[in-house]
């Protein structure tokens, strides 16, 4: 660990990272607002000091702004859904990793974190987490509905029991498939591998399937009998789609456990679908191959 970190430039990178993980931890406050915002604008403008970030960058920057201007209320109808369109496919092209500008710094490369596990590498994504941000700063909605709305023992017994939900059907699932297998281990970047995924990886994937994809539908269909349960199911299989690049057991793993943070969205807020997808995140990282068996 000391020697891998040592290096200034990983040194920069991670405090950098750091910025922006403190900006996604003021989200939950809706009176930070200015706070997350001054602490997002210093983590962007360190990333381009540093070279992190590059001048392409910009450009998925605006698209981003152009899409929060169209989709405000105020607008004509044409415009918000031009708008929305515009963030969706903004949104999973920084998720894919396929807008330039961003030099996602690499702390791990090609690890074998178990004698039988397919390597893996950990990046610190400054792209995809921009698409949480948005969802939280400048889709009404999502603040008014998704964010605030439960009590907290009531946002932490749906998550808690949505994680061991999506364990026991997505991890069980996994490991009846062969692709996964009793692994524990903790490696020395635990950590940072545990921040990332809670701030930035699983907010940013719930802001999305869940406060915006299943809460839209949801409200669309909310006086039809079954509509909440629609929307439940539409998101999970959505979630499970952009998990195809892991094989289809990946992807069929991940939409059983969309089903389970939909769930716990539904009965605890956002708040509770992240501790959900975070918990079931953590006990696969610790407990069990990861990320799959070679």
């Amino acid at each position: 660990m000391n020697a891998v970190l040592a290096d200034p430039g990983t040194l920069w990178s991670v405090s950098i990272w750091g910025l922006l993980c403190a900006a996604a931890a003021t989200l939950w406050w809706p009176q930070a607002r200015a706070a997350t915002l001054a602490l997002l604008a210093l983590a962007l403008v360190a990333g381009f000091a540093h070279g992190i970030l590059a001048a392409p960058a910009l450009v998925s920057l605006a698209l981003l702004g152009l899409a929060a201007w169209l989709v405000r209320p105020a607008r004509p109808r044409a415009a918000r859904i031009g708008g929305h369109v515009l963030f969706v496919l903004t949104a999973f092209a920084l998720g894919l990793h396929l807008l330039p500008g961003f030099g996602n710094p690499q702390l791990a490369a090609e690890l074998k974190l178990s004698a039988d596990a397919a390597p893996m590498s950990l990046y610190l994504n400054f792209d995809k987490p921009l698409a949480g941000f948005w969802l939280l700063l400048c889709w009404p909605l999502l603040r008014l509905y998704a964010t605030g709305e439960r009590p907290l023992p009531t946002s932490l017994g749906a998550g808690l029991a949505g994680a061991a939900g999506a364990a026991v059907l997505c991890l069980g699932l996994a490991t009846a498939l062969g692709l996964v297998a009793w692994a524990p281990k903790w490696p020395w970047f635990g950590p940072l591998w545990a921040l990332n995924n809670l701030l930035l990886v699983a907010l940013t994937e719930e802001a999305m399937f869940r406060g915006y994809l299943q809460d839209s539908l949801q409200r669309r269909w909310q006086t039809q009998r079954y509509g909440a349960h629609a929307a439940i199911v539409l998101s999970a299989l959505a979630f499970g789609l952009v998990h195809l690049g892991g094989g289809w057991r990946f992807a069929l793993a991940a939409t059983l456990a969309g089903l389970a943070y939909g769930w716990a969205y539904r009965k605890g807020g956002l708040a509770a679908a992240v501790l959900a997808h975070f918990g079931l995140n953590l006990l696969h990282f610790t407990l069990f191959t990861y990320p799959m068996l070679a």
